[in-house]
């Protein structure tokens, strides 16, 4: 076995003196380039061939492969290759005893008439293609007493043939027909209930996930008994959630988020069995949170933002003792700020924004049960409530997540599953200048305050400027007073400051200047005085972020300053400096979407171009 091993080049033909005897060829998950060898399909006592993941191009018909007559292996996944489906009908009499065949972009346009006459398929990967109209039914019908692994995602299929809400599949053990378009019933893999003997696998996984679903059986539940992974996000699903849902005794992860659910949550949902994620963002959902959530919790998300739950947070949430994620933002949540989450020991994200919560943020010592309060938390989004009073100094201090200087790539926050992509990557949402960015992967080198659109006031802590890691900090929109701490120089990786709309006075802070990862600035609508530094970023900026400060002077405001403060040759930056700016930034925005999905500036890059205004190279867009 030669795969995963960084091998380059092309293929070569394979020596006439092996190819009588050659049974298994593993060469995927390597870079290998150039065209399949004419050998390969010589090879009569071939059984399993692994070519997936690498750069092999050319096109080839499928009908090449039927004529080894050993072989039960076949990928091809995930190279440069087009697969053609020959209509070749003799070649149907003699099909091999395939039963595993990976196909995933393959540039595939129709599931390949031959597939349909393969008797011992146990897993099939279509998926990545352009493949469109009705998934024909003999695709569960045929395979029915061995099929346990079928990938359609990511195609183009419209409907199911018979639309069934059930599908006799005894052995079936994932199913995915995410991202298409498919319309109608869900199908639910019936005999997971009724034959639970017949599933092997350690999880269960269905993903039905961003198509245009519009029904699920009234019990469907009771079906699903087995199944551990459950995801019908982004379809059109409607109504109450059966409470059918709690037999699912099994379930670690379930995603409902962005359909029209309606009523109250299943109480079985919150802190019962054995849930880790559970994800009902942007539906109806009304009601409090159940008080009695168990001790033992397993949760590690809990993401109901954009819902109508009301009431207050439930001390009970303590009992989820593994809880990295907790996100309630945009619903009718009443109380004040709930201090007792900071004694969850992995709590990395808090989201609790655009609720109904008021009243100040007191200091956590002087309510010191344990050693450490949010001492793992790496975003925490308070803003658009009704909070008030000063921001004790010392809350700061506890964040210890945030003061970490970490330059790497970092972990990302998510489960491990047996899903094709081995990982759920949990999201969540994060508003920069009225622009919402939702993030698929959170690392957890990613930081960010927001304090918005509250009433805080008192002076801004300088106890922030110990948060040496913090990517974003947005305290706009409150009644802060006093200067801008300089020790906010000490935050060498912050790319978003936004303190508009505030009442701060004196002047910006020179030492502000060493900030060379900030690429947005808000000091607008202050009572800031002064001459504007020049220097490094500063000298990007444009004059939406100083406007507002009517005893501001400099560039890039057209009020010119006295003349016995003049700019000091030092403080000029260089002719050339914006163009190396330009450079930098298309560095990173090649990073944000070449890396793991996003570097640490991942986001902050992308919304510098949409919506900071920096003079040259951005144009705000609404």
């Amino acid at each position: 076995m030669l795969s995963s091993n960084q091998l380059s080049g092309a293929l070569e033909e394979i020596p006439a003196p092996w190819s009588s005897s050659l049974s298994s060829i593993w060469l995927d998950h390597n870079d290998l380039t150039g065209a399949i060898p004419k050998s390969f399909f010589h090879l009569n006592h071939l059984k399993d061939l692994y070519l997936g993941s690498n750069r092999l191009a050319g096109t080839i018909t499928l009908s090449s492969f039927w004529r080894l007559k050993s072989l039960s292996s076949l990928s091809l996944s995930y190279n440069m290759l087009s697969i053609v489906d020959e209509e070749d009908d003799t070649i149907l009499t003699s099909l091999p005893n395939v039963n595993y065949l990976e196909l995933a972009s393959c540039n595939l346009t129709k599931i390949p008439r031959a597939l349909r006459y393969l008797g011992g398929v146990i897993s099939l990967d279509l998926s990545n293609n352009q493949i469109n109209g009705v998934i024909p039914s003999w695709v569960w019908e045929s395979w029915k007493d061995q099929l346990k692994f079928l990938n359609l995602s990511h195609n183009m299929f419209t409907s199911l043939e018979k639309s069934p809400s059930l599908l006799h599949m005894p052995y079936l053990s994932i199913l995915d027909l995410s991202f298409n378009r498919i319309q109608g019933n869900i199908p639910i893999p019936v005999t997971l209930y009724f034959s639970p003997i017949f599933v092997t696998y350690n999880e269960v996984l269905l993903d039905y996930s961003n198509n245009n679903f519009s029904s699920i059986l009234d019990k469907f539940g009771k079906y699903v008994q087995n199944v551990t992974y459950l995801k019908l996000s982004k379809n059109k699903l409607t109504g109450h959630v059966s409470s059918s849902i709690c037999s699912a005794s099994k379930l670690t992860i379930l995603d409902l988020s962005y359909n029209n659910f309606s009523g109250s949550i299943p109480s079985c949902l919150i802190g019962s069995g054995n849930l880790k994620i559970l994800k009902l963002r942007e539906n109806q959902f009304e009601g409090m949170l159940p008080e009695d959530i168990r001790e033992g919790c397993t949760f590690k998300t809990i993401d109901l933002n954009g819902n109508q739950i009301e009431g207050n947070l439930p001390r009970s949430l303590l009992n989820c003792q593994d809880l990295e994620l907790f996100d309630v933002g945009n619903n009718q949540i009443v109380g004040s700020f709930p201090s007792w989450l900071g004694a969850l020991p992995q709590l990395r994200v808090l989201v609790l924004r655009s609720n109904q919560l008021n009243g100040t943020i007191w200091d956590i010592k002087a309510d010191r049960t344990i050693n450490k309060y949010f001492s793992t938390l790496q975003i925490l989004d308070l803003a658009s409530n009704n909070f008030s009073g000063n921001v004790p100094k010392g809350w700061f201090n506890e964040l210890n997540a945030m003061m970490e200087n970490v330059n790497d790539e970092g972990q990302v926050v998510g489960q491990q599953t047996n899903l094709p992509n081995g990982f759920y990557q949990d999201t969540v949402t994060v508003t920069f200048k009225d622009l919402k960015l939702i993030f698929t992967k959170i690392l957890t080198t990613f930081k960010v305050i927001d304090f918005s659109h509250n009433s805080f006031d008192g002076s801004i802590p300088e106890s922030i400027g110990r948060l040496a890691s913090l990517h974003g900090l947005n305290m706009s929109y409150n009644n802060f007073t006093g200067q801008i701490p300089s020790q906010f120089s000490n935050l060498s990786q912050l790319e978003s400051l936004d303190l508009s709309r505030n009442h701060i006075t004196g002047e910006i802070p020179h030492e502000l200047t060493s900030l060379t990862s900030l690429g947005c600035l808000d000091l607008s609508y202050n009572n800031l005085s002064g001459r504007i530094p020049q220097g490094n970023q500063f000298s990007t900026f444009s004059d939406n972020s100083f406007e507002g400060n009517a005893d501001l002077c400099g560039v890039p405001l057209s009020k010119e300053c006295e003349s016995q403060n003049s700019v000091s040759p030092s403080e000029v930056a260089p002719p050339e400096y914006e163009s190396l700016w330009q450079d930098k930034l298309g560095v990173i925005l090649l990073f944000a979407f070449v890396g793991l999905g996003f570097g640490v500036g991942f986001a902050l890059a992308f919304l510098l171009r949409m919506y900071c205004g920096m003079e040259g190279w951005v144009s705000k867009q609404s």
